[in-house]
């Protein structure tokens, strides 16, 4: 029986074997250490226990029966810093100055160390000159949904970010993350004007693709398009048809159009992708765009920083307190805070409507 709580992503064979009693066995896998490496990694088996052990049950393996240890397996064990005390720009709230990335803010992997150190490492310098902070929003980027749910979520286990754990991850795509970024980074000073350029580029490319597209239309008489649909298994024009409508059926990309709309070929295969993208999931991103404008509605709703959460009646006593530590900035990071539900986010609506209007009758009384 292990009392440390590892990763669920990877539990070692000890936990399998609590866990998952039910099953008749667990897969391994023996992955090369290099090229011409004789060495084998064995995963599947990560484990602590004592050597000797280790080495009894690596034999009972079938093709292991003569293995060597090399290394045997081992355990890390560490403390970290509850997150509720961290602002969302990575700086601990009773020690101005002071910033945290990594492991110590209770998270795994090297992608979300690399993602905290550069957010972490951008609001020490801009602190340091007395600027505005950094913070990426969670409809701007993974690191926003890394970062607000660290801050604001109880942690159980070491947190890993997954795709899955972001709302609008159809906003946070690959293919868009310059179109979501650079502006920010070249208005941080760390883009630099080779990059800007060829955003810059990227960017006129695209508005001039959607232009075209939305003044093209294709006619029915046309032999040209109606032959290319029928190649295609695409039903005939039977009216005119803008090419931006055209391209919304999936069968339909842009290299099918290039000999009707040779222009096509002056762009970029990166651009043209993108702005496809963007047509063929037009009605889903739009959607999207809708609920993103919503939670920056509740995003701006700041909430005071002298709020004494305990002194709000009706506020449940576990949201009073998680509210406490966590000190949030704005109503849209209350919301998604743990232990405080929609109930609580009217009371606390009521309660700035209720504060404002006694402020606002102050004013005119004076």
């Amino acid at each position: 029986m292990i009392e440390g709580l590892g990763p669920c992503y990877c539990p070692s064979i000890e936990d399998k074997v609590v866990k998952f009693a039910h099953r008749e066995a667990h897969q391994v896998f023996l992955e090369p250490e290099g090229f011409h490496s004789e060495e084998l990694y064995v995963a599947g088996l990560s484990t602590s226990l004592p050597e000797e052990i280790q080495k009894m049950f690596f034999r009972t393996v079938p093709g292991l029966e003569n293995v060597r240890i090399l290394r045997p397996g081992y355990a890390i064990e560490y403390d970290y810093v509850k997150p509720y005390q961290l602002k969302l720009t990575l700086e601990l709230k009773d020690y101005p100055g002071l910033f945290l990335a990594g492991q110590v803010n209770g998270t795994s992997g090297y992608e979300e160390a690399a993602g905290q150190g550069l957010v972490a490492g951008i609001n020490a310098a801009l602190k340091v000159f007395n600027k505005d902070p950094f913070i990426v929003k969670r409809s701007d980027g993974y690191l926003g949904v890394l970062i607000d749910d660290l801050v604001n979520k109880d942690l159980k286990e070491p947190y890993r970010l997954l795709t899955s754990r972001a709302e609008y991850r159809l906003l946070l795509r690959q293919d868009n993350a310059d179109l979501r970024l650079t502006e920010k980074g070249r208005a941080l000073g760390l883009v630099d004007d080779q990059r800007w350029e060829i955003f810059q580029k990227k960017q006129k490319q695209l508005n001039e693709l959607f232009e075209l597209w939305q003044t093209t239309t294709f006619s029915p008489t046309s032999t040209d398009i109606q032959e290319i649909l029928l190649r295609l298994g695409s039903s005939p024009l039977k009216s005119g048809v803008k090419a931006e409508d055209l391209l919304k059926r999936p069968e339909i990309h842009p290299e099918h159009l290039f000999g009707v709309l040779p222009a096509l070929k002056d762009y970029d295969q990166t651009v043209l992708e993108e702005a496809t993208t963007q047509i063929k999931y037009q009605g889903y991103i739009k959607r999207q765009q809708e609920e993103v404008e919503r939670f920056i509605k509740m995003e701006e709703k700041e909430l005071p920083t002298d709020i004494d959460y305990s002194q709000i009646r009706g506020l449940s006593n576990e949201a009073k307190q998680r509210l406490q530590e966590v000190r949030p900035v704005n109503v849209g990071q209350a919301s998604r805070i743990s232990g405080v539900n929609p109930t609580d986010i009217s009371v606390l609506l009521l309660y700035l409507e209720q504060r404002r209007r006694v402020t606002a009758n102050a004013g005119r009384n004076t």
